[in-house]
Order: structure tokens, then sequence, then C-alpha cells
């Protein structure tokens, strides 16, 4: 082989190895836009949950206290 053709063969290479790590900067910057978007998510969903949870215990909350609220007719059985 040539010196010329060599020369051409390492800036080939050089080039690939550059275009290499510039795509595997891309897909770290992508992991770590999915990994911010999931806790993102995630943040949201235990949110939603915990709204769920504290009205479903309102809800609760009120169910008894509509209980309590009800005068007892001494003609109904107790149980």
């Amino acid at each position: 082989m040539t010196e010329k053709w060599v020369s051409h063969l390492n800036a080939d290479l050089h080039d690939m190895h550059f275009r290499h790590l510039c795509e595997m900067a891309d897909l770290r910057r992508e992991l770590e836009e999915t990994r911010a978007a999931f806790r993102e998510l995630r943040a949201t969903s235990l949110a939603r949950q915990c709204a769920e949870a504290e009205l479903r215990e309102l809800y609760r909350e009120r169910s008894i206290a509509q209980a309590k609220a009800v005068e007892r007719n001494p003609a109904w059985p107790l149980h």
C-alpha cells in the first residue's frame, strides 16, 4: 500500500470514529431525556394515586357523617 492510501484509510477511520462518538453522545442525551420523562411520569402517577386515596378517604368520611346524621327509626331492626 502506498503512503497516500494508508493516510486515506486513517482519515476514514478517524471520520468513522468521530461519527460514532457523535452518535453515542446523541444516544446518551436521548437516554437522559427519556429518564427525565420517566421520572416526571412516575411522580405524576404517584401524585395521582395519593389524590385517589385521599378522595376515597373523604368519601368514606362523608358516608360516615351522613350515616350519623340520619335519625334512627325505632321500628327498624338493629341488624
